[in-house]
C-alpha cells in the first residue's frame, strides 16, 4: 500500500483540510487494486463536471499519466511521478508555467492527485540498491487509483443521462414535427384551430431547446407537446368522420375545374342538391355549411391566383387553398383571421375571398382588418360571396377596362 504519511506541502503552500482528506483517501487504496490509467483517464473525461475540473486540467493529468511508465496504476507500485515543471509544460502542449501551477493546484483541490514535496520542495527519487527507486517525491496517483470505482460509476451515470437527453430531444423533435404537419393540414382544410396559440408554444419550445434545461425540464416539455400533438390529431379525426360520406361524390366533382372557362350557367349563383333540397352555391344548407362557388368561376373571377398554386396552376379546391395560405402570409394576413373566415364562410369560401383580395389588392390598404370585416358581416348574414364574385368577373371581363 502507498505510504500512509501525512505530508504536508514545501513552502507558504497552507495545509487544507482537502489536502489532508485526499491524502487519507490516497492512503486507503485497496490492497491488489489495478485499473488501467488511460482507461480511468477517460472515464474523468467524461465525468469530469461531476469532480469541477476543467479541460485544461485534465490536460495536465494527461502529461502527469505519461510519467508513470506502465500502463496500469497497481496498489504498491510506484504510484508517484516526479516530472519538473518544464518536463510537465512541454508534454502538455506548451502550456505556461503559471496556468501550469494554476491547474496542478486545481487537481489536487478536487482530490485527484496529491503533492508529495521533498525536503527543498524539488521533485526526485531516490534509488536504493540494484537501482530501484527507494522513494520519490513529486505527485501522487494514488487518489485516481483509489477513486476508481467513484469515477467509473459517475461516468456511467453522465453517459446514462446524455443518452436520455439526446432521447428526450429526439422525441420533442418529432413530436414538434408532427405538430407543424397537423397545423399545415388544418389550415388547407379550413378546420378550427387555434392557429396563433399553436405556433406560440411551437415557438416558446424552440426558444428553450436552445438552453440547457435538464431531464425533467424536457421530459414536461415532450409530455406537453404530445398532448397538443394529440389535441390537434383528435380535432382532424372528428373533422373526418363529421364529414357527410355520401357528399364526396358531388365535392370531387366540384373540385375539378370545367374545360369551358366561363359558362353561361356559371355567371348566376348554381344550384347544388343538398339535404334540404336545392341549395344555391355560397348559401347556408339546412345542416350548416355554406356551399362553395364552382372553382373554375372563382378563378375567372380572380385569375392571379393561379400563379400561386402548387407548380404556378390550380387545378383542385386543395391547390386553390395552399395558394390561399401563401397569399395569406404575402398579404400579412394573421392566421387567426384567415382561420376565423374558414370557420364562419367555410375552407372554400375563405379561400375564394383571399382570391378576391389578392385581385383587389392595389385599392385594400389593410387585407387582414378587410378579411376579419367581411367575417364578421357574414356571421350576421350581411355578406355574401356572391356579389363579390360577380363584380371581380365583371372588372375582369374583355373590354372591361378600355376607356373612350
Amino acid at each position: 500500500m502507498e505510504s500512509g504519511m501525512i505530508t504536508t506541502p514545501f513552502g507558504r503552500r497552507p495545509m487544507t483540510l482537502g489536502m489532508l482528506k485526499a491524502q487519507a483517501q490516497a492512503a486507503r487504496v485497496p490492497e491488489g487494486a489495478r485499473a488501467d490509467k488511460w482507461k480511468l483517464f477517460r472515464a474523468l473525461c467524461v465525468a469530469r463536471t461531476r469532480f469541477s475540473i476543467s479541460d485544461r486540467a485534465l490536460g495536465v493529468l494527461d502529461a502527469l499519466l505519461t510519467f508513470h511508465p506502465k500502463p496500469d496504476l497497481v496498489e504498491g507500485e510506484g504510484l508517484v511521478v516526479f516530472p519538473s515543471n518544464a518536463q510537465l509544460a512541454v508534454r502538455a502542449h506548451g502550456v505556461a508555467p503559471a496556468t501550469l501551477r494554476r491547474h496542478l493546484a486545481a487537481l489536487v483541490d478536487a482530490g485527484l492527485i496529491t503533492r508529495k514535496d521533498s525536503p527543498n520542495g524539488k521533485r526526485y527519487a531516490r534509488k536504493g540498491e540494484g537501482g530501484a527507486i527507494s522513494e520519490a517525491f513529486g505527485f501522487s496517483l494514488a487518489p485516481l487509483l483509489a477513486r476508481a470505482e467513484e469515477i467509473e460509476a459517475a461516468a456511467s451515470e453522465v453517459e446514462a443521462e446524455r443518452l436520455r437527453l439526446r432521447s428526450l430531444r429526439e422525441r420533442i423533435t418529432i413530436v414538434r414535427r408532427d405538430i407543424a404537419k397537423l397545423l399545415e393540414t388544418a389550415i388547407e382544410n379550413g378546420i378550427g384551430i387555434d392557429t396563433d396559440s399553436v405556433q406560440r408554444t411551437l415557438a416558446d419550445a424552440s426558444r428553450r431547446l436552445r438552453l440547457r434545461l435538464q431531464p425533467f425540464d424536457l421530459e414536461n416539455m415532450a409530455d406537453d407537446l404530445a398532448a397538443l400533438r394529440d389535441t390537434i390529431a383528435n380535432r382532424l379525426l372528428s373533422f373526418t368522420n363529421s364529414e357527410n360520406p355520401g357528399g364526396n361524390e358531388s365535392r370531387n366533382e366540384r373540385h375539378i375545374q370545367n374545360s369551358n372557362p366561363n359558362p353561361i350557367s356559371e355567371l348566376e349563383p348554381l344550384f347544388e342538391k343538398g339535404e334540404g333540397g336545392s341549395v344555391p352555391a355560397g348559401v347556408v344548407d339546412v345542416a350548416g355549411r355554406i356551399r362553395a362557388f364552382p372553382l373554375s368561376l372563382v378563378l375567372s373571377a380572380c385569375p392571379s391566383m393561379a400563379d400561386y398554386g402548387p407548380g404556378g396552376a390550380i387545378g383542385s379546391w386543395r391547390d386553390m387553398m395552399s395558394a390561399a395560405v401563401v397569399v395569406r402570409s404575402m398579404l400579412g394576413v394573421s392566421p387567426s383571421a384567415y382561420q376565423e373566415a374558414c370557420d364562419v364562410l367555410g375552407p372554400e369560401n375563405a379561400a375564394s375571398a383571399m382570391a378576391c383580395i389578392l385581385e383587389r389588392g392595389g385599392h385594400i390598404n389593410a387585407p387582414g382588418g378587410y378579411l376579419r370585416d367581411l367575417t364578421r358581416r357574414a356571421a350576421r348574414g350581411e355578406f355574401s360571396l356572391g356579389p363579390m364574385l360577380m363584380a371581380q368577373l365583371r372588372a375582369n371581363a374583355p373590354g372591361a377596362r378600355c376607356t373612350g
